[in-house]
């Protein structure tokens, strides 16, 4: 037997803690039922001053679901969710569910070209959206006729509460928008009702979340409803939640952290969920101390955002009993200022869309440790079921402390890519996930991810894909030719920079160029600093080479 097959991990995992698990439900509609049945007057979701029971999120989930279904939902048919941290979203996912479909993951940041994408992709045929974002985006899309949408439900970030906290909501107006049915009053005209679907299985298709992956399209990740059945209970054993527990949402609902840390978790143990629209660093520490939540999963600038608000103190944080990061590499010395902050210690989490949040993760009450020879700090163990071995260049096992290439199995990986059986095989060849990321296994376990074997720029948490934003910089009348790079960001981890040589007789700034990206795509991918050559170095057939601008980065000359 392999020593990753031997799974020597184990023995890091907390004491009374199991191997395996075994899911309780098929999928997490039906672990959400089964929240409903046991306490339906429970607070479900926490919204600023409003509250939704789990019985209230269930009627307006099975309104909604009925809802689409009169207007031409069909079994299999695909709800695209272009919200932010909102009830809504949640609504929409439980609705598309219960309405025999799925839901399309929607970064609201996203623009034209972006959304455009993601539903022709998708095939989504419903969306449901903030007005804002119609108003903005949205609307332009669908006039085009390029997508398969027929079914528009549009939301207000106003809704469900009464504060209207300026700091997020200058001007608090709700739109009145024509062409969109309204989702409050589809709710109304269909309460009561029920789309009479069966519960999902196991094996059907819960969500498509979009990742980049090894190209520069991004691909629609096939989450089964067992895989965020499996997960979200992963997050419960290994965490210990219960129905006491209040989930903290500081990860965007859109990313797989936030569909299987937080809703998944929540709704499966049928404990609340705190949500505040979007991440803004004062009015998430005033949720904190409004609402006491025990446990929560984000990245770490939202960490060091929260530990850096002016007048918080540790008795802030006193509620948590549980504080998870994931999503973009963690420097020891981070923990150590921010446990020194609050009195927390931060345990490191991690993996991908296609592995449905975590695989792997440091055990409650552990600390993780440090390799000595790189300064990385370890991202845990493989969870629950779970079998990470270590590849050389090869595709032979790597012996314990050798670095190679991540590869993953277990029942949180997906099946694939949506239409895309090409990258299906190269990344999850008979089943396993190749990750592209590089690190190694310690005598002990432990894993470190020491590099990344993709171009992938890892801003924030956030997965960005150079060519995506070379080929909107190229748009550019000027630009001649562009290289895009993730360069060290002591905020972000990696920020994204661009290298460009000018077409003769041609003029342009960097500020200029930097409007130019930014008003095309979502605020995470546009280069933050631009440099200009003369010529961007190249391979004898012409290939720009990223590898050796990354390195000048790295130098600082540039």
């Amino acid at each position: 037997m392999s020593i990753y097959a031997s799974r020597p991990w184990l023995a890091r995992y907390r004491s009374g803690t199991p191997s395996d698990i075994t899911p309780e439900h098929d999928s997490l509609l039906a672990a959400f039922e089964a929240s409903v049945q046991r306490n339906p007057t429970a607070p479900a979701i926490r919204y600023f001053d409003g509250t939704l029971t789990y019985e209230e999120l269930d009627r307006r989930s099975r309104a909604l679901a009925a809802g689409l279904v009169a207007r031409g939902f069909a079994p299999g048919d695909r709800l695209a969710l272009y919200l932010q941290n909102n009830p809504a979203f949640v609504v929409g996912l439980l609705a598309a569910w219960r309405a025999g479909g799925s839901a399309v993951m929607v970064n609201p940041m996203n623009k034209h070209r972006e959304l455009t994408y993601l539903l022709q992709d998708s095939g989504a045929s419903a969306l449901l959206c903030l007005d804002e974002l119609y108003e903005a985006v949205a609307a332009d899309v669908l006039a085009k006729e390029e997508t398969a949408v027929r079914t528009v439900v549009t939301c207000s970030a106003l809704d469900d509460q009464g504060r209207n906290d300026p700091r997020l909501f200058p001007e608090p107006i709700r739109r009145r928008l024509d062409g969109p049915v309204d989702l409050v009053a589809l709710v109304e005209e269909h309460a009561g009702a029920d789309p009479g679907r069966p519960l999902p299985k196991a094996d059907e298709l819960a969500m498509l979340t979009y990742t980049s992956g090894t190209t520069g399209n991004p691909k629609g990740a096939m989450s089964s409803h067992g895989n965020v059945a499996f997960n979200a209970q992963t997050y419960r054993d290994w965490i210990g939640l219960g129905a006491d527990d209040v989930i903290l949402g500081v990860a965007p609902l859109f990313h797989i952290t936030g569909l299987i840390g937080h809703i998944g978790a929540a709704l499966l143990v049928g404990c609340p969920l705190v949500l505040a629209h979007r991440f803004e660093p004062n009015v998430v520490m005033d949720a904190i101390r409004e609402h006491r939540p025990t446990f929560t999963v984000g990245s770490i600038t939202v960490f060091i955002s929260l530990s850096g608000v002016e007048g918080s103190t540790r008795e802030d944080w006193a509620s948590f009993r549980a504080v998870y990061s994931g999503g973009a590499p963690i420097a020891p010395a981070v923990t150590e200022q921010f446990e020194a902050k609050t009195g927390l210690y931060i345990h490191n989490i991690y993996g991908l869309t296609e592995t449905n949040s975590p695989s792997h993760a440091v055990p409650l009450g552990s600390r993780a440790p440090v390799d000595p020879t790189s300064g990385a700090l370890s991202v845990g163990v493989p969870t629950f079921n779970t079998v990470v071995r270590i590849l050389a260049e090869d595709g032979s096992e790597a012996p314990v402390g050798e670095v190679g290439e991540l590869a993953t199995s277990g029942p949180q990986v997906v099946a694939g890519y949506w239409n895309r059986p090409e990258a299906t095989a190269e990344s999850l060849p008979g089943g396993e996930l190749r990750t592209g990321d590089v690190g190694f296994m310690d005598e002990q376990g432990w894993f470190y991810i020491v590099d990344r074997k993709k171009d992938m720029i890892n801003a924030a948490g956030y997965k960005v894909w150079p060519r995506e934003v070379e080929d909107v910089l190229y748009g550019h009348p000027a630009v001649k030719e562009v290289a895009v790079v993730g360069v060290p960001d002591p905020y972000r981890g990696e920020t994204v920079k661009a290298y460009v040589s000018v077409k003769p007789g041609a003029s342009v700034t960097e500020a200029e160029l930097i409007e130019f990206a930014k008003a095309q795509m979502a605020a995470y991918k546009y280069p933050r600093s631009i440099e200009f050559l003369d010529e961007l170095p190249k391979t004898v057939t012409g290939k720009i080479l990223r590898r050796e601008l990354r390195e000048r980065a790295k130098e600082g000359s540039g």
